[in-house]
C-alpha cells in the first residue's frame, strides 16, 4: 500500500484496487480501533461495488482489536455522521464521493462525529496502517447490524416546523447515488410531490458523474424542473452529504447564496449566534450575517478544519461554497438532507417562487472554482505573494492566496491532491468577473 497516494488531507482515497485494496482496508481498520480505543465502532458504505468487500475487511481489522462493529450497511455520510452521534462511537464511510467508478476511499470520525483529518489523528493512523500490512489478528469481537433509518429521519424533520410545509414539486437528481436511497425515506408523509432521477443505486454511474457541481451535471435537472413545472430540483452527489439546489426555472443557486440564506434563516431563530462560511464563499455571507445580528468567522476550506472551528466556537452553522453545510444540531457534521429541508422551509414560509426568494443573497458574480496545472503549486502562490505585497496589496494566507482589491477579490490555493492550482474569483458583475480571471491566470503563468 502506498499510503502516500491514498491518505489525504481529509480522509483516504484511491483507485480500487491497485491504490486501495482489501489488505489496505483491514489495515486500516485494525489502526483506526487502536487510535480510536473505543468499544465499538460504527460502520457504512455507499453503493460502490468495491464498498462490499473492503467493508468487510475493515469491519475485519477492526474486529481483530477486540473492537465490535455496528453495521449500518448501505447508508449516506450524513447518515454514518448521526450515527457517530446518535450511538457516541467512532465512524468509517466508505465512499469516494463524486469521483469516478474506479475510485473509493474512507471517512472517518471519533465519537460524536468528531473530525479525523491530517492535523487529527490521520498521520497516525497512517503510520500504524502502513506497520500492520500483512500482519493480521483473527476477527475476535462481534459484528452486528443496525437499522437508524427511522432515527434518522426524525431527527432531520426536527431541523424544521414540518406541519408549516406547503404542498410542493420536487426533482431529486441522484445520480445513481446515496440520494436516491435518502430522498423518498426523508420525504416521505410531507407535503411534497417527489421526483427522483436515476435513483438505481449504481457505483458504475451509468448517466452522468455523482458531482453537482460541475455544471454539466445539472442539466438532466434543470430540463425536468422546466418540464414538469418543479418548485425547485436538488442535486446530490454520491454519497449525499451534500446538495445542490436549482430555482423553479432551472438556475443552480451557489453554494454561497445557499450558505447566506440558511444562515439567515438559523439567525433569525437563534440570534446573535456564530457561522462560519469558508474563505471562497461569497462576500454575500459574511454581509448577510452581520446583517442578521450574526457573528461571522472566516475558515479555511475543508471539513476537518471546519468542524473543529465550529465546535471551538458553537458555531450554529456552517458552509462552504462546494455544497457542505456543517449544523451545531447535526453534531456539528454536514448533511445535504437537512440542508433540502431548510430551503423547503423557507419556500413554504414565502408565497414567492425560489428565484425571486434566493434574490437577496445573490449579490455579486462568482467564477466558479478553476483549476490550472503547474510544476510547484507552492511556490507559484508564494511567488504571486511576493509580488502583490511588492505593490502594497494586503496578502490573506489563511488557505492558500486571497487577496482583496474591494470591488474583486480572488483566492488561489494547491490542490491537496494533485499538481493544482484551485482559482476562485469574485466581481461585482459577469462582464468584470471574467476580465479578473484572465487578470488571475496572467498572475499565475508569469509566476511559473
Amino acid at each position: 500500500m502506498d499510503t502516500g497516494a491514498i491518505f489525504k488531507a481529509y480522509d483516504v482515497r484511491g483507485t480500487y484496487p491497485d491504490q486501495l485494496d482489501e489488505s489496505a482496508a483491514r489495515a486500516i481498520g485494525s489502526a483506526f480501533a487502536e487510535y480510536c480505543r473505543s468499544e465499538r465502532l460504527v460502520l457504512a458504505r455507499d453503493m460502490r461495488p468495491s464498498g462490499v468487500s473492503l467493508s468487510a475487511a475493515f469491519a475485519d481489522g477492526v474486529r481483530a482489536e477486540g473492537v465490535a462493529v455496528v453495521d449500518l450497511g448501505l447508508a449516506s455520510t450524513d447518515l454514518l455522521y448521526f450515527a457517530s452521534g446518535y450511538l457516541d462511537a467512532p465512524g468509517a464511510m466508505f465512499t469516494a464521493s463524486h469521483n469516478p467508478a474506479q475510485y473509493n476511499g474512507i471517512k472517518l470520525c471519533l465519537a460524536g462525529a468528531r473530525p479525523v483529518g491530517a492535523q487529527s489523528g490521520l498521520v497516525e493512523i497512517e503510520l500504524a496502517a502502513q506497520a500492520r500490512l500483512g500482519h493480521f489478528g483473527r476477527p475476535r469481537a462481534s459484528l452486528v447490524e443496525a437499522d437508524l433509518w427511522a432515527a434518522w429521519v426524525d431527527h432531520v424533520h426536527s431541523f424544521i416546523d414540518t406541519m408549516k410545509l406547503r404542498p410542493l414539486r420536487i426533482v431529486a437528481d441522484a445520480a445513481n447515488g446515496m440520494g436516491g436511497l435518502v430522498a423518498p425515506r426523508v420525504f416521505s408523509g410531507l407535503p411534497v410531490d417527489l421526483e427522483v432521477l436515476y435513483a438505481e443505486l449504481d457505483g458504475t454511474f451509468p448517466n452522468h458523474p455523482a458531482d453537482p457541481l460541475n455544471a454539466t451535471n445539472l442539466v438532466d435537472l434543470q430540463r425536468r424542473v422546466r418540464a414538469t413545472g418543479a418548485d425547485l430540483g436538488l442535486a446530490f452527489d454520491g454519497d449525499a452529504d451534500r446538495v445542490f439546489v436549482v430555482d423553479e426555472r432551472g438556475t443552480p443557486m451557489s453554494g454561497s447564496t445557499t450558505t447566506a440564506m440558511v444562515a439567515a434563516a438559523l439567525l433569525d431563530r437563534y440570534p446573535g449566534s456564530t457561522v462560519l462560511y469558508n474563505l471562497i464563499c461569497s462576500k454575500a455571507v459574511p454581509e448577510v450575517i452581520a446583517e442578521h445580528g450574526g457573528v461571522g468567522v472566516r475558515t479555511r476550506v475543508g471539513h476537518s478544519y471546519i468542524k473543529q472551528v465550529m465546535a471551538q466556537t458553537n458555531a450554529v452553522f456552517g458552509g462552504e461554497h462546494s455544497g457542505h453545510y456543517y449544523y451545531r444540531d447535526n453534531y456539528f457534521a454536514d448533511s445535504g438532507i437537512i440542508t433540502a429541508m431548510i430551503v423547503l422551509e423557507l419556500l413554504s414560509a414565502s408565497n414567492r417562487p425560489l428565484s425571486q426568494v434566493q434574490e437577496p443573497f445573490r449579490r455579486y458574480a462568482s467564477s466558479g472554482e478553476h483549476n490550472t496545472e503547474v510544476a510547484d503549486p507552492a511556490a507559484t502562490v508564494a511567488t504571486i505573494a511576493t509580488r502583490l505585497r511588492a505593490d502594497g496589496v494586503v496578502v490573506d494566507e489563511l488557505d492558500g492566496l486571497s487577496a482583496d482589491f474591494g470591488s474583486w477579490w480572488f483566492n488561489v490555493r494547491a490542490s491537496n491532491t494533485e499538481p493544482l492550482l484551485r482559482v476562485n474569483v469574485e466581481a461585482r458583475d459577469p462582464e468584470s468577473c471574467a476580465r479578473r480571471v484572465e487578470e488571475v491566470f496572467a498572475m499565475i503563468k508569469e509566476a511559473q
